[in-house]
């Protein structure tokens, strides 16, 4: 009987100890690759019709030319659509969207701004994000469908005129999907900076404890 118990509680406690579960690791990792590979692309895509007075390095940019930079970009599309569409269902199916996410308060995401600027903002509970980091998951999360929503517009501007009309037509469709695009970078770039700073949060993403 003893022993039952004893089995019991390590599962209760293993369970307990599990940060981030398998798909949601699964589906991060796979989501930043697919990132990864569409920003680079994507730049090597600008660079042919810059939309301001500036291109992105060639180091940075994968493709080699237009053609090739297409073919890279479509083909990360497909894994990020797909990737992003299990990830939202499951998120909203599970409930964890509303665990994780909800609520979020001007007052919490002040607070929580100051404390980190402060330097005193606790990291000790991975279990539970502070409103600064459910406004930018949330927020990301919008950004990503405006990115790929804009990317259709451009894509097909024919077949989805209807939605290239909702974005007030091809050329403002351009720019917010370059604006989306910048905006996934910032998140990006804060959200390395962060786990650099706070490992164990990288290390939960990696085993999940």
């Amino acid at each position: 009987m003893s022993s039952l118990t004893a089995s019991n509680e390590h599962a209760t406690s293993a369970k307990a100890a599990t940060i981030q579960p398998a798909w949601v690791r699964i589906l991060h990792w796979t989501n930043a690759f697919a990132m990864v590979l569409m920003i680079m692309s994507g730049w090597r895509i600008y660079n042919a019709s810059p939309l301001f007075d500036f291109t992105f390095s060639n180091a940075i940019t994968i493709g080699g030319w237009l053609g090739g930079a297409l073919l890279w970009h479509f083909a990360a599309m497909w894994i990020l659509m797909v990737n992003g569409l299990i990830y939202l269902a499951l998120g909203l199916a599970t409930g964890r969207f509303r665990r994780k996410l909800l609520p979020i308060t001007a007052s919490g995401v002040i607070d929580d701004t100051r404390a980190a600027l402060t330097g005193k903002l606790s990291h000790d509970d991975l279990t539970r994000y502070n409103h600064v980091q459910k406004l930018l998951y949330a927020g990301v999360i919008v950004i990503g469908v405006l990115v790929v929503l804009s990317g259709l517009a451009i894509w097909k501007p024919v077949q989805l005129q209807w939605l290239t009309a909702l974005f007030g037509g091809y050329p403002i469709a351009r720019y917010v999907h370059f604006f989306c695009m910048a905006a996934i970078v910032a998140f990006m770039v804060v959200h390395v900076a962060l786990a650099l700073i706070v490992p164990k949060s990288l290390r939960a993403m990696i085993t999940g404890r």
